[in-house]
């Protein structure tokens, strides 16, 4: 006999999950008690807040393919977790979120911190469960489990009564991850991909979504090299192919360059993995009508919903990315042009005018090139200072992004640290902007208490950079809401144990960054970066001026 805590706990350890981030709650306190005993087989990690938690549950499902778990209390704790469900949702990643609930028999009578999870989660999650039994833990785990894994992958949200987990049970707790084998094409929907693909004068593959595995990225890699088609990756899924590639074009997503726009818009036939044809890889579903495109889509995706949700495919194929992947055989064309044209208007990206202000990001982010080792994970959460990693990097075959499609700031320092729990040994870095790090730097004492302090560099430039853009295009001069005044970042860092500098001019982030990367418990930069140069190609007085002259003439 075990209690439902121990059971839950057990199951977990047989399914393999070996990280639980959380923040301790009264109502879980019998999995908490569990998991005492489980330390080296499944390991708690104390976090600061309940969105950290869940952030950096959400990242390691990004980063690892498996569920990430998360643990949080009852009412305002829910609450909290709820943007990392949100971020595991529109990432496509596995996570598994457990709430403590008041008891069974207190249920609808709005007892303290109580609140319906069904209700709450099911139009966010991929499901959204309670468990009223403990002896139906291992038969909903499983579940639970299998969902966040299959299809789509997603946040699953379950609530744990309290008086269920201390209730005892003679179930056995499970003892593996259920197999699943994700969906295969048929041999006639590769030959006609190929067919589409022969006829077709501007190829374009898109690609996207979560997980790929090591095996699915290097078919797909040596297709596109071999019939001679560029390649566009989804919003923040760039990491996914190799970069280095003659063959990679660009990133669509936020802020999209001009040159990926056309490809997308001129393309003739679109091979898409994976793409859930999100608003920011479509340019706010302008570069394909809907519901039917003028290009042809052949739209290869593990869930079938996602098969035609907004745009009539021409040929939609119910099948894992990696599958379809290895299946294809090179193809040949008149495309040479075209992707040397694609190529060549992604390597000019890279180019940008000096920035005005302190510390010039435009040669920060080209000495982080050369220097960053070839597995190095970069992390961003949300705002302008985003484009750096995610315009001005080029991703290696075994580096990594972990940047969130739901647009939610405060995400990148939980995933960093996430990541250096994952893999203590690999660089982490993470860009965030002086709002974004305010979102969520407590959990600087968290990666103090695990040993997992990333690298973190703090754009500063004392503003909420993206809501200030808006501001200055729509009302131009008129400042409201969005100056911050800031702490002094480096003795906040210092005051967690961990290395730190403020730096004021671009010659001397080199060497600041030198020792970032040799302290032994992390570190924090504080880059002084001028509001005025809130994007690489227009600054902030041109934003405005030419608004102002637009109002001039409307």
């Amino acid at each position: 006999m075990r209690n439902g805590g121990r059971l839950l706990v057990e199951s977990l350890v047989g399914l393999g999950a070996k990280k639980a981030f959380g923040v301790p709650g009264e109502s879980y306190l019998a999995v908490l008690d569990a998991l005492h005993d489980t330390a080296g087989a499944l390991d708690y990690v104390l976090c600061r807040h309940e969105g950290g938690a869940s952030f950096m549950a959400a990242a390691w499902g990004k980063l690892t393919g498996q569920p990430g778990i998360c643990f949080v209390t009852r009412g305002p704790g829910a609450t909290n977790a709820s943007i990392g469900v949100h971020t595991a949702m529109q990432d496509s990643v596995p996570m598994i979120l457990f709430i403590g609930q008041v008891a069974t028999d207190q249920q609808g009578r709005e007892a303290f911190q109580e609140i319906d999870y069904r209700a709450m989660f099911g139009g966010v999650a991929k499901w959204a469960v309670q468990i009223d039994h403990a002896h139906r833990i291992p038969e909903i785990l499983s579940r639970a489990w299998s969902l966040a894994l299959s299809g789509r992958p997603g946040p699953v949200v379950v609530a744990l009564p309290e008086d269920m987990l201390m209730s005892a049970t003679d179930a056995a707790p499970l003892t593996a991850a259920p197999r699943i084998v994700p969906p295969a094409p048929s041999a006639a929907s590769v030959a006609e991909t190929l067919d589409l693909l022969r006829g077709a004068s501007r190829p374009l593959i898109l690609t996207g979504g979560a997980p790929w595995s090591g095996a699915a990225r290097a078919a797909l890699q040596d297709f596109a090299e071999r019939s001679d088609i560029p390649v566009v990756a989804a919003f923040r899924y760039q990491d996914q192919f190799d970069n280095r590639s003659p063959m990679f074009a660009g990133e669509a997503g936020v802020g999209m360059i001009p040159h990926v726009k056309a490809l997308i818009r001129n393309a003739d036939v679109i091979l898409a993995l994976n793409i859930r044809f999100g608003e920011m890889t479509t340019d706010a579903w302008q570069l394909l009508d809907v519901p039917h495109p003028a290009q042809r889509i052949i739209h290869v995706h593990p869930s079938a919903d996602e098969i035609g949700k907004i745009y009539v495919p021409t040929l939609g194929i119910h099948a894992g990315a990696e599958a379809l992947a290895t299946a294809l055989t090179p193809v040949a064309g008149p495309w040479a042009e075209w992707r040397e044209k694609a190529r060549a208007g992604f390597e000019a990206s890279f180019d940008a005018p000096p920035q005005p202000g302190p510390v010039d990001m435009v040669e920060v982010t080209r000495h982080l090139r050369e220097v960053l080792p070839e597995d190095v994970v970069l992390t961003n959460g949300a705002g302008n200072f985003a484009v750096w990693p995610n315009k001005f990097f080029s991703f290696g075959p075994h580096q990594r992004l972990l940047a969130p499609q739901s647009g939610a700031m405060g995400y990148g320092l939980p995933a960093a640290i996430a990541a250096r729990i994952e893999n203590p040994d690999r660089v982490a870095v993470c860009f965030a902007g002086d709002g974004d790090f305010q979102m969520n730097c407590p959990e600087l004492g968290t990666a103090m208490q695990m040993g997992a302090c990333p690298i973190v560099l703090i754009l500063n430039n004392g503003t909420y950079g993206t809501i200030r853009a808006h501001q200055e295009r729509t009302f131009p001069a008129r400042v409201s809401g969005t100056d911050l005044q800031n702490p002094d970042f480096a003795l906040l860092a210092r005051a967690y144990g961990i290395h730190a500098e403020r730096v004021e001019r671009t010659t001397d982030f080199a060497a600041a960054f030198d020792r970032a990367l040799a302290s032994p418990n992390g570190a924090v930069l504080d880059l002084a970066i001028a509001a005025e140069a809130l994007t690489p190609r227009q600054t902030l007085s041109q934003m405005r001026a030419a608004a102002q002259e637009r109002l001039k003439t409307t």
